[in-house]
This record gives structure tokens, C-alpha cells and sequence, in this order.
């Protein structure tokens, strides 16, 4: 299967179903839309110097005979297309079975600082054993290493703001990763299989459930969650007051 074969077979038709949805019904506000593409942009400035590292050193790589030829750096376009698809297909989901989902508010006791200060404190201590693990040169463990060291920098940004939120909204949160992951799953692991890309077997642990490498299944998890954080924190009252008194905070200690 070509690389344009299973964005068309697997990322466009929800895609479009979605979208149609969205105008057929006009209930998406305009900051909504512009919120799903400013998370594609951030998708595709913040993914493509590590996933050009990925491919420059081997740990994946493509059938040159599967996709177009045309590339940036490293990269085949194909894979560009998958940051924008994926990123759309996602945060529009979201949109659409959010609104349906009542989650407690988040707390605004005391306790919200400590969750914050929990879920940053294990994130961090996650990321600090995945930069050792890459450090070292442990070679099974690349892989898994290169994706949480650099998925959990924005993951630990999230919580350090808004932990307390997203656990306050962790319906919304479990809805909205975990049916595309799960999808997505099944669509690499098909063009694992038909040989579409190809992933290191010296630079993975070799745990595998079927034809999937734990860390495609990491990878995808971690991006879903990355793109539902930032949409449900981006329209969150709380964050958003939060923000603004900080940033007032901020402009008060310059001009002292």
C-alpha cells in the first residue's frame, strides 16, 4: 500500500465525515476552527525536526517505491500530511463528542495546586529516565526513548497549567484519546504489514502486540493526548483566567 493509499483508505473518510458533520450542523464557533489549526501548525513546526531525526538515523524509514518521492529533509510529503490529518481528525472528534460529555468542574480548593504539582513532579521524573535511557545509548530502547523525551516536554507544560483541569475533565479526556488511538493503531499497524514504513528492529525493545511495536502505540497515544489536553485546556474558563492573571502578574514585576 502507497503512503497517499492509507492516508486516502484510513485518515480521509472520518475525516470528511466529520467535517461534513460540521457544516452540516454549523455548531463549531469560528474559535473553534481556529483552534484545531493552530494546533496542526504547532503539529507540524514542533514534530518535523524530530521526526527528520528519526528517519536521518534510521530508527524508521520508508519504501522508496511506496511514496512520491517528494520530500522535505528527510521526510516523504506524505508524512507531513499525516501531522495535518491526524491533527484534524482528532481535534474535530473532539469537538464532536465533547459537547456531550458532562465532566465535574475542575476544583478550585486547594488541592488543585497539588494535582498540578503531582501530575508535573511524575511527568518530569518519566521524562528525566527516558533522557537517561537515550543518554546512555541503550540501543533497544531509542525508539521508545526519542518518543516520550520529546512528547512529554509539551505533556509536562500541560499539567504544570492545567493538570487539575484535565483531571477534572478526564471523561472528555479518555473520549477523546483513545478512540483515534485506537484507530490509528489499527491503520500503522496495516501499513507496518504491507511494508509502507518500516520500523528499526535494533533500535525497539521487540515487544510487539500482533504486527504493532509498543512504541507506535506509545506514539500515537502521546500525540492524541498532546492535541486533547491542548484543546480542552485552550477553551477551559479556569485556564483562561489563570493565563490572564499571570500574565498580569508578569507585566507588574517588569515594570517594578
Amino acid at each position: 500500500m502507497t503512503y497517499f493509499g492509507v492516508l486516502a483508505v484510513f485518515l480521509l473518510p472520518p475525516l470528511l465525515i466529520l467535517v461534513g458533520l460540521a457544516l452540516v450542523r454549523g455548531d463549531l464557533r469560528r474559535e473553534e476552527y481556529l483552534a484545531i489549526f493552530g494546533h496542526v501548525l504547532i503539529a507540524v513546526i514542533y514534530t518535523t525536526p524530530w521526526d527528520n531525526y528519526l528517519v536521518a538515523t534510521g530508527v524508521w524509514w520508508y519504501d522508496p517505491n511506496l511514496v512520491s518521492g517528494l520530500t522535505i529533509g528527510w521526510v516523504p510529503i506524505e508524512e507531513y500530511a499525516f501531522f495535518v490529518l491526524q491533527t484534524l481528525l482528532t481535534g474535530l472528534w473532539l469537538l464532536r463528542i465533547g459537547k456531550s460529555i458532562q465532566d465535574r468542574r475542575a476544583s478550585r480548593s486547594k488541592s488543585e495546586t497539588a494535582v498540578r504539582l503531582g501530575l508535573s513532579i511524575s511527568t518530569a521524573i518519566v521524562w528525566l529516565i527516558s533522557m537517561i535511557g537515550l543518554l546512555a545509548g541503550l540501543q533497544p530502547f531509542t525508539y521508545l526513548a526519542l518518543i516520550l523525551s520529546w512528547a512529554l516536554i509539551p505533556v509536562l507544560i500541560q499539567v504544570a497549567v492545567g493538570g487539575d483541569v484535565l483531571f477534572g475533565h478526564w471523561r472528555m479526556l479518555a473520549v477523546g484519546v483513545l478512540p483515534p488511538t485506537l484507530y490509528l493503531w489499527l491503520a500503522d499497524a496495516i501499513a507496518i504489514r504491507s511494508g509502507t514504513w518500516i520500523i528499526s528492529p535494533q533500535q525497539t525493545t521487540g515487544i510487539m502486540l500482533v504486527n504493532l511495536p509498543i512504541e507506535e502505540m506509545v506514539f500515537f497515544f502521546m500525540t492524541n493526548l498532546l492535541i486533547v489536553n491542548g484543546m480542552i485546556l485552550i477553551f477551559s474558563p479556569v485556564i483562561r483566567e489563570r493565563v490572564k492573571v499571570g500574565w498580569s502578574r508578569l507585566l507588574l514585576r517588569l515594570a517594578d
